[in-house]
């Protein structure tokens, strides 16, 4: 590469447009054989987007393996209000079901109605839907199942790199878990798929005196 790429900013410049107009995050890799630079041109000018942009309405992240331009933290407000609209809401039933595919994938949707005891149909058409899982194959097993996995697109949306950035939980069977996914939530009200007493009846062993106390701790 000819040094006057560096030299004069267009290396920087050129950067800063294919961050702007790609639909998905560029690895380094990626933006130097875009633009011809060496890879560790490429970071350098990454490096001087990141401080240039630090206190801009558009900053740099590192996600999914790669940059993209994202709105800044201070303005999220007035983002939200412009962009928010119903759809941007992920049920409890969506949030569970989307926990329990990031931790377990790849996954059927028998396996993901298992551990949530209800029906998975509609839920999962969602998440398909918005692009937060995708098909990943089918299970060698009788029926041959479909498998889900999570995708790039929830990988950014909740801020991670990489699933290994996933904080840790206990995954044994006999211990319910749940992940604080940040996405706003509707309100939790009953749904034909998420029956409101279905962890009471799912625990047979409860006490009486236990099961009456916890609507009081809610």
């Amino acid at each position: 590469m000819q040094p006057e790429l560096v030299d004069t900013g267009k290396l920087q410049r050129d950067c800063e447009a294919l961050l702007f107009v790609a639909n998905e995050a560029l690895s380094i890799k990626q933006i130097a054989k875009l633009t011809g630079a060496e890879e560790s041109e490429v970071t350098v000018a990454l490096q001087k987007i990141d401080e240039e942009f630090a206190h801009r309405g558009l900053v740099l992240r590192e996600i999914a393996g790669g940059y993209r331009f994202a709105s800044a933290p201070a303005a999220r407000e007035s983002v939200e209000a412009y962009l928010l609209p119903p759809k941007t809401n992920l049920s409890p039933a969506a949030l569970e079901t989307l926990a329990i595919v990031a931790y377990t994938q790849p996954c059927t949707k028998g396996e993901v109605e298992e551990i949530r005891g209800v029906s998975a149909d509609s839920v999962i058409a969602t998440l398909l839907d918005r692009r937060f899982l995708a098909e990943a194959g089918r299970k060698e097993t009788p029926g041959r199942p479909m498998l889900y996995k999570t995708t790039p697109d929830f990988l950014e949306a909740f801020g991670l790199k990489r699933l290994d950035d996933l904080p840790p939980v206990d995954l044994d069977g006999a211990v319910p878990f749940e992940l604080a996914l940040p996405i706003p939530t509707l309100p939790k009200t009953p749904a034909a798929d998420q029956p409101v007493d279905a962890p009471e009846a799912l625990d047979e062993e409860s006490e009486p005196e236990e099961m009456e106390s916890q609507p009081s701790a809610v």
